[in-house]
């Protein structure tokens, strides 16, 4: 049976109501969900990056000369170990130990008593001889006078001839008696060889020494000058050492510096290369010649040697702290004109005087990270802060410059 029109329409009726309410929950939850993404959208939109504050410098060009540094010790010009040469008990020591002598100076005393009565022993005999000598010359020439009147016999006159040879050789071995005596005294007295500073008495007071034995007495090594020898490797040598020692060049600087000294204070001049180089080590041995005015310098001393080679030329030079590591590379970051850094590969050299010498990756003007390289990384916008280049001029004068 039918249903009348009155419930068709009603259910009808209900059924848009419905879909109406269905309709307006989707597009409240479809608005919610909408204002929900766009929130989350605009956190996720990325502000602009801010500039890291670091400190530039410009990279200078200048006139250096090449240095190369080693390690060395220092070796007294002179040394000479302090010996008696005759036998007897040490009466007197006249220096203090490390004290500075002059050549000439007296050192130790030997008991000189049993020397200066060989010494009178040695005269006396010298004066038999000599009144020998003289009797003898005195009958051969009487003889000679005979033999000429054919008043003496030839075998006569031999045997004057003879003695008065005999004389005289004795005479002289008197003399050369006498001359020993007289040195073995003078070396009872002991002095000074050379100038320079003694060593302690190894040998006291009352000690009996003997010559050509035993322990020296003390030693003794000159102070006003003293050598700093070092190795230098195969190419240093055939690059700056050889050259100059055959003539081709001028003399190479050479300077020295003590563990407790800053920089190398001392100027000094190559003295000798050696002849030959060590094949084990790749290394040749060089002295160094030095002047030791204060005194400070003292032989088996470490010593820091610089070595300068061939002429002024002209290197970039830039702050150590400027230079990175990246493995076995080295970098810098380079500063453009709109202050972003740029990662720049280099390759650098010697230091000399804080400054690292680059060779090749950087040109002369161009501006780099010295402060703050931690802070920043290759294609980061920085905000940069002049500061000098030591051995620049200022950057602020040069910039209103």
């Amino acid at each position: 049976m039918p249903l009348p029109n009155f419930i068709r329409h009603h259910a009808a009726s209900k059924r848009t109501s419905i879909c109406l309410a269905l309709a307006g929950i989707v597009t409240i939850t479809a608005t919610a969900w909408g204002l929900t993404g766009s929130g989350d959208a605009q956190a996720n939109v990325p502000t602009a990056a801010q500039e890291v504050p670091v400190d530039v410098a410009t990279a200078v060009s200048r006139p250096i000369i090449d240095w190369q540094s080693f390690s060395g010790r220092l070796e007294a010009v002179d040394r000479v170990e302090i010996r008696p040469q005759v036998s007897g008990i040490l009466t007197a020591v006249h220096f203090k130990d490390g004290a500075v002598v002059r050549k000439g100076d007296p050192l130790f005393t030997i008991d000189p008593r049993p020397y200066a009565a060989e010494v009178a022993r040695a005269q006396a005999q010298t004066a038999a001889a000599q009144a020998r000598a003289a009797y003898t010359a005195a009958e051969l020439a009487r003889a000679e006078r005979l033999l000429a009147d054919n008043a003496i016999a030839r075998r006569d006159f031999e045997e004057k001839q003879n003695a008065a040879r005999d004389g005289a050789a004795s005479l002289q071995a008197a003399q050369a008696a006498l001359r020993v005596a007289k040195l073995n005294l003078d070396y009872t007295q002991i002095v000074a060889p050379i100038d320079g500073r003694m060593s302690r008495a190894e040998i006291t007071v009352g000690n009996l020494v003997t010559a050509n034995s035993g322990p020296a007495l003390s030693t003794i090594v000159s102070s006003e000058r003293i050598y700093a020898a070092f190795d230098v490797d195969e190419q240093t040598f055939l690059r700056y050492v050889n050259p100059a020692r055959n003539g081709a060049e001028t003399r190479l600087p050479v300077s020295l510096g003590l563990a407790d000294e800053d920089d190398y204070p001392r100027n000094g001049q190559i003295h000798s290369v050696d002849n030959r180089l060590d094949t084990t080590s790749g290394t040749i041995r060089i002295r160094a010649l030095f002047d030791n005015a204060d005194g400070r310098l003292v032989p088996g001393l470490y010593a820091r040697i610089r070595l300068g080679g061939g002429q002024e030329r002209q290197a970039l030079l830039i702050n150590e702290k400027a230079v990175g590591t990246d493995q076995d590379k080295r970098f810098v970051l380079v500063v453009g004109a709109d202050n972003k850094t740029e990662y720049r590969e280099v390759h650098t050299g010697a230091t000399q005087n804080g400054l690292v010498i680059v060779d090749r990756g950087l040109q002369t003007g161009e501006r780099i990270v010295v402060n703050g390289l931690q802070r920043v990384r290759p294609g980061d916008a920085v905000s940069p802060t002049p500061v000098d280049m030591p051995g620049s001029a200022p950057a602020r004068a040069a910039q209103a410059g």
